[in-house]
């Protein structure tokens, strides 16, 4: 737009040298009318000029003003004209310059000026347009520029998501079929997969082969060495039972070295059958079962037992060791108690927390570290042999749990065992 503006106003211009006449006096004069449109029309920007030395003669759209161009003095003169080529012909006329600034009525104009020799006569000769004229239809033309781009780029942003969402539904078909291995309901991931997944589900069906491979293998060792101590285990309990009175704490000793042992078988067969990782047991009804029958047990005095725990909270954990853990635990809260005990449970990410709580006297900080150490016994006037807390907690840490102590809100001991959640979806 600037450029066609620009040559309007330079044709203007040589329009007005080519009729433009000086007498002998020094005093110029048109040959004929120079006001055609859109230089006729008044005050609205597209105006002319010619000055000498002697007159000055405007456009009729300038309505008696002056139109007082920019200086142009210090702008970079044109490069000179070639010479005169060998034909004879003259050099080309010199260009215009262009200038921007105020005019006549306060508008902005955009100006063309050109100096020239008239009959000896030096001339100045100089055209205006609105300098609207010449932003209005580029802005108008960046707008709709603008615009266009703006939708076309909505446009890509839409289809980019739309191709991200596409593209990634087959990872989150992937992330969901490793969500059913960890949970248990399959083996292995599907192999029918798109091209670009397709390895990395090849990569993940052989990790889990390997990894069960490694679990097989180790479960082998648990059971040879549970079997190797076993059968001396036995003897030494069948020779124990024929001492003399006053060995029977050696002999409950060794009872419960062969009752861990055989948990341990027991835990050994399950992993051959698809690992602990992969069952799914409901807390609910066996902290209802062991609160009845502790209770029944401590009968010599009146429990408030509260089960808080809602039916649906799973652990993936096998039922026997959920059912040791939990009652450990219980056994120790329904013992040391003065008449209530409650047990609730809360979820964390993954994990699931069970929180039992009793109103007896608690332990210390120190006390808290000590009983979950392996043989431990705070009161040795009490039955036992000190093992409960740190089994629970070793149980607890083989499914990547733990177990944690504090002080209850009833005033006696909060014991917190955290195992991994069963509900995944």
């Amino acid at each position: 737009m600037q450029g066609q503006i620009d040559q309007r106003l330079d044709g203007q211009i040589l329009f007005l040298a080519s009729m433009l006449e000086v007498d002998g006096g020094g005093n110029m004069h048109l040959a004929g009318s120079a006001d055609g449109p859109p230089f006729d029309r008044r005050r609205h920007g597209w105006y002319w000029q010619v000055s000498g030395p002697n007159n000055v003669l405007r456009s009729r759209s300038l309505d008696g003003a002056d139109l007082a161009p920019p200086d142009i003095r210090n702008r970079r003169a044109p490069p000179p004209p070639p010479p005169p080529r060998a034909d004879g012909d003259p050099p080309p006329r010199e260009r215009p310059l262009p200038a921007d600034g105020e005019g006549p009525y306060g508008r902005m104009l955009h100006f063309r000026i050109l100096n020239v020799t008239v009959s000896g006569t030096p001339v100045t000769i100089v055209a205006s347009a609105p300098r609207d004229a010449v932003r209005g239809p580029l802005w108008e033309a960046m707008r709709t520029l603008s615009l266009s781009l703006g939708v076309l780029g909505i446009a890509l942003i839409c289809a980019m998501l739309i191709q991200v969402r596409l593209g990634l539904r087959p990872l989150e078909r992937l992330r969901q079929a490793v969500a059913d291995v960890r949970s248990g309901r399959r083996d292995t991931v599907p192999n029918a997969q798109p091209d670009e997944v397709q390895p990395l589900a090849t990569e993940l069906n052989a990790l889990l082969v390997q990894n069960a491979a490694n679990l097989e293998r180790a479960r082998k060792h648990v059971s040879n060495l549970a079997h190797g101590l076993k059968t001396p285990l036995a003897t030494l309990a069948v020779a124990l039972k024929k001492q003399p009175p006053g060995s029977d704490d050696l002999h409950g000793l060794v009872v419960l070295m062969d009752r861990r042992i055989r948990h341990h078988l027991g835990r050994a067969r399950s992993a051959a059958l698809g690992g602990p990782v992969r069952t799914r047991t409901e807390i609910a009804p066996h902290v209802a079962d062991l609160g009845l029958v502790l209770g029944k047990v401590n009968a010599d005095k009146t429990i408030d037992f509260v089960n808080h725990i809602p039916s649906g909270v799973t652990v993936a954990c096998e039922q026997q060791d959920v059912d040791e853990m939990l009652g450990n635990v219980l056994e120790n809260a329904f013992s040391w108690c003065r008449g209530k005990v409650t047990v609730g449970s809360r979820e964390e990410m993954r994990s699931v927390v069970i929180a039992v709580e009793d109103d007896g006297p608690g332990l210390s900080p120190e006390q808290m570290s000590q009983a979950v150490q392996a043989g431990q016994r705070l009161d040795e006037s009490s039955p036992g042999f000190g093992f409960g807390l740190s089994i629970t907690r070793e149980l607890a840490e083989l499914y990547a749990g733990s177990l944690a102590l504090d002080r209850s809100p009833l005033g006696g001991l909060r014991v917190e065992i955290r195992l991994p959640s069963a509900s995944l979806d």
